[in-house]
């Protein structure tokens, strides 16, 4: 059986060690193909035979190690069960289904409690298991809503703040204590009491410190070492050093380091996951996004519903102002749909019957009628949702790095520390126990690896959700780091630099004997009866000008010439040179013309009246709008940009001209299957190749190229090989994906540098003896704050700032 992948939610993970520490319990699982471990998103991505290990095994495994894989649970009220082996057989089924963990179901009751993991299944494929075995379920008392996390976060920064707060309570006395002796202020008796001072750490230590205590236990259970292992072993020293010297020999207390570092990283743990909560809002925003309800039609009654109970096929109703509920297509009505917080596009999109409309977008005007094609997961918002997910939680190469360094960091750190010790002991000042264990104290608190860890996929999350907010859908973070090294584009012409359908663009007269709307009308006339694409672009353009068409009275299509009709009494002959001198019309006088616009790459038609030839008209696959701004940016970005068509090299020149592509840089006559080996041959000349297509026939080339850019607006083809997707078919967007990638790249350098210079730095200076621990505490806390807070920088970085300063 094939690998399959899951994403599980992990709650617990303090440091990169930890993510480092599940990451490898879960590649030496049995089944297990690949796992990544992402601590920023708090998520792990884990790649499985489903045949030789289970989902929860896989949940097991995580929990065993002391970490949480957060679960929902639902009651569901079961209608249609008669007996005990009804009841029997639903339980069967749930318990079957993939991301169940436990089900329960009461006959009595009518009940089905239901523990399962939502990154495998949804509510609504619980329903339909249930609906499938014959039976009905309906929500009962949801144990969680849309805003679990959320919840979840909150009440877990609720029980962080309340032990932060006692300990912050208790460490004050201590603080004063401390200060009072450094500057020889007077404090009341009680607070030089020694078992005064044990009765106010003693529960900072093993109440607030509990967790480190824990986390270090489970962490050396399994044979690694992470941050708690640090700290529990630091402010132990500490502690236990003075509950000695209070209740057994004499000599100094330290109950205030102990408890003012505990306290110190419990605020930084506040501050750290408040930041990192920002870091998921653009997913937030999509989720927010989506609609709870849909106005149904069903046996002609309009009633409200779920969203997740809409079926495909149903008819929806929707009134202005309110959100569209599933992907469908406009089966009554019309209406301008707002589509910015998908695509980026601030200008509502006109629909009428028979487009397509998205799930999350917003109906502004008109009442419609639309029949669901997309519901569920399938719908175009959760697969960008999924998209998205998966970036942030994914790694990027460049992590790479931070995980070889995080896995031996606390080894060494204990080894560091356990020689500074020694040193003090020994050598510096020997005999000094104190003065050694406050030295060994320090380089422990200070080398936390916190910020290392963080320093990557905090930048990953923010820049992913950032591209997300202007439509820009990056598939991964390696994608996304890839793209920061692109030197070279390679842009499909037609629907990427074109709009990807012929337009009328000319219309040029032979002679006074009729105007431009005239002749125009009784080309467009005759091109009615047509179905081909250059007729229909004719009759698109005369009914732009406001032409009124009549209905030929003949009409007649020779394949490779043109047509022949008769329209209003008039005959007319539509075509090339060919079709003119099989019915020796004279059209010398329009020659010059017709080279001009072919040599333009526009398509040239020949048109007479009553034999005599009255003028042509012209169509052309015409450029984009923003085509040729954003191959001048792409240029300017020191990106060579090259275009590649199927067609014939005059017309590919032409419109490279247009859009400032250099001649040599046309790739022009190359066949579909020909497209992938042309970025071969790029590749192998050294190039970093990002590829622009839209159709199926890019696909592979999309595939082949290091970063592949897919235009939204074509095929789901397309877009499923590319690496990012541009949901509004604008070229711009390429040059903002990777002004995007280069601005997260920047962040992460600057991360790294910092975190691996703040380690640096930090230990031998704790290790001299330059530094308390308890701003050792200070310094680690904080070192883990600036780093989120400067990866939240990227939420303010302008992907499109080229263009808005007209460069």
């Amino acid at each position: 059986m094939s690998s399959k992948k899951i994403t599980l939610k992990i709650n617990g993970m303090e440091c990169a060690a930890c993510a480092a520490r599940i990451e490898r319990q879960l590649k030496k699982t049995d089944g297990v193909d690949d796992a990544a471990v992402n601590l920023a998103a708090e998520k792990a991505t884990v790649h499985y035979d489903p045949e030789r290990v289970g989902v929860d095994q896989l949940v097991h495994t995580i929990a065993d190690l002391g970490f949480r894989v957060p679960t929902e649970r639902v009651d569901l009220k079961i209608s249609g069960m008669s007996c005990a082996a009804c009841s029997a057989r639903v339980e069967r089924t749930l318990g079957g289904l993939p991301g169940v963990l436990r089900a329960n179901v009461n006959l009595a009751m009518e009940r089905a409690a239901v523990e399962y993991n939502p990154a495998q299944l949804s509510l609504a494929d619980i329903k339909k298991a249930v609906a499938d075995a014959g039976y009905r379920a309906e929500d009962g008392d949801k144990r969680f809503d849309g805003d679990r996390e959320k919840l979840e976060r909150e009440r877990e920064t609720r029980r962080q703040l309340m032990l932060l707060v006692m300990s912050a309570v208790l460490s004050l006395p201590l603080l004063s204590m401390m200060f009072g002796e450094l500057l020889n202020i007077h404090l009341p008796q009680i607070l030089h009491s020694k078992v005064f001072q044990f009765a106010l750490a003693t529960p900072v230590q093993f109440i607030a410190g509990y967790q480190f205590y824990r986390g270090a236990y489970k962490s050396l259970k399994h044979g690694s070492a992470n941050m708690d292992v640090l700290v529990a072993m630091g402010t132990s020293a500490a502690y236990f050093y003075s509950v000695g010297t209070t209740f057994f020999f004499p000599g100094h207390v330290y109950y205030e380091t102990g408890a003012i570092i505990i306290t110190l990283i419990l605020l930084g743990r506040l501050l750290e996951s408040a930041a990192k909560g920002r870091t998921s809002e653009a997913i937030k925003k999509l989720m927010g996004l989506a609609a709870r309800t849909a106005r149904v039609v069903r046996d002609g009654q309009e009633i409200d519903i779920p969203v997740e109970d809409v079926q495909v096929g149903d008819v929806v109703l929707v009134r202005p102002g309110e959100k569209i509920p599933v992907d469908g297509v406009i089966r009554e009505g019309a209406s301008s749909v707002d589509e910015s917080m998908l695509t980026g596009e601030s200008i509502p999109v006109d629909k009428h019957e028979g487009d397509e409309v998205i799930g999350g977008t917003i109906n502004k005007h008109g009442v419609f009628k639309f029949a669901a094609t997309r519901v569920g997961s399938d719908t175009a918002l959760a697969q960008i949702i999924k998209i998205v997910e998966e970036a942030q939680g994914s790694k990027a190469p460049i992590q790479r790095l931070a995980d070889v360094i995080s896995a031996y960091f606390v080894p060494v750190v204990v080894g560091i520390a356990t020689v500074t010790f020694l040193a003090w002991y020994f050598i510096v000042d020997p005999g000094n126990l104190a003065r050694a264990l406050i030295s060994f104290i320090a380089v422990l608190v200070i080398a936390c690896p916190c910020a290392l860890g963080l320093a990557t996929p905090t930048s990953i999350m923010v820049g992913t959700g950032r591209g997300a907010e202007n439509g820009i859908l990056i598939k991964g973070g390696e994608h996304l780091e890839k793209a920061h090294a692109i030197n070279t584009v390679v842009l499909d012409k037609t629907g990427t630099i074109t709009r990807g359908e012929p337009s009328l663009t000319d219309v040029i007269l032979a002679g006074d004997a009729f105007s431009e709307n005239e002749l125009l009308q009784l080309v467009a006339s005759a091109e009615s009866a047509s179905e081909h694409p250059l007729g229909e672009a004719i009759v698109r353009g005369a009914k732009e000008r406001g032409l009124t068409l009549v209905e030929p009275q003949s009409f007649e299509a020779i394949p490779g010439h043109g047509i022949t009709a008769v329209v209003s009494g008039r005959a007319l002959l539509i075509g090339n040179r060919r079709l003119m001198a099989e019915h020796r019309v004279d059209t010398g006088v329009l020659d010059k013309q017709v080279d001009e616009l072919e040599g333009s790459g526009k398509t040239a038609m020949l048109v007479a009246v009553d034999g005599r030839a009255a003028g042509m008209v012209a169509v052309a696959d015409t450029v984009k709008e923003h085509s040729a701004e954003a191959i001048r940016v792409l240029q300017d970005m020191g990106v060579q940009t090259i275009m590649i068509t199927g067609d014939n090299r005059r017309t590919a020149e032409a419109i490279a001209r247009q859009v400032g592509i250099a001649p040599e840089n046309v790739l022009a006559e190359v066949l579909p299957r020909d497209k992938a080996r042309q970025v071969s041959l790029l590749k192998e000349q050294g190039r970093v190749v990002g590829m622009v297509g839209d159709g199926i026939n890019d696909a592979p080339a999309l595939a082949t190229a290091d970063v592949g850019f897919a235009i939204g607006t074509g095929t789901d083809v397309a877009m499923e090989a590319a690496d990012i997707t541009l949901m509004r078919g604008d070229l711009r967007d390429v040059a903002a994906s990777i002004s995007l990638s280069r601005g997260t790249m920047r962040n992460i350098k600057q991360n790294l540098f910092w975190a691996l210079v703040y380690n640096s730095l930090g230990i031998p200076v704790a290790a001299s003896g330059f530094l308390s621990p308890v701003l050792a505490g200070a310094a680690m806390a904080f070192s883990s704050v600036s780093v989120v807070t400067n990866a939240l920088r990227l939420k303010r970085f302008d992907p499109y700032r080229e263009f808005r300063a007209g460069k």
